[in-house]
């Protein structure tokens, strides 16, 4: 739906396809991230494998998504004003799953500075499990942005 006449004008589809592109380099660090932390976490507290990791999953965060999961929020709230959609029901829904993986982000954060701090709170197979939120939450984003089921 190619929608020119709000505030965004001919600017609209160019905006669009900037925040579907930064939402793909966000997903990419929400998915590269924990994998980062799976092998990170069967290394030796301490070795140069461990300061390795640390700083790669430092740029990651700094590089990656920091910068997309900003660019993200500011494209999408230029979409919605321009698009009204503030009070529809698939809208309300996908900024609710935008807000929790903005908060499993910033969770994200938190268990890499334990992991630099030596600590491996969670088993292998748990951070397995919790890479799998980005994939569930892109596909009820997707159906929800594209079946608007209510």
């Amino acid at each position: 739906m190619t929608n020119l006449t709000g505030w965004l004008g001919l600017a609209y589809p160019w905006v669009k396809a900037a925040h579907i592109t930064f939402v793909i380099f966000w997903m990419a660090g929400l998915f590269l991230l924990p994998r980062f932390y799976v092998y990170h976490q069967e290394t030796i507290v301490g070795s140069p494998e461990d300061r390795a990791w640390i700083e790669r999953e430092a740029r990651v965060r700094s590089i990656i998504l920091t910068p997309a999961m900003l660019v993200v929020w500011i494209l999408g709230l230029m979409l919605a004003f321009h698009l009204d959609v503030w009070g529809q029901g698939w809208f309300s829904a996908k900024l609710a799953l935008v807000v929790a993986l903005t908060g499993y982000q910033g969770w994200l954060g938190a268990y890499g500075k334990k992991l630099a701090r030596g600590e491996r709170p969670l088993s292998g197979k748990a951070v397995r499990m919790i890479n799998e939120i980005p994939g569930i939450a892109a596909a009820l984003i997707v159906v929800l942005v594209i079946v608007r089921p209510f």
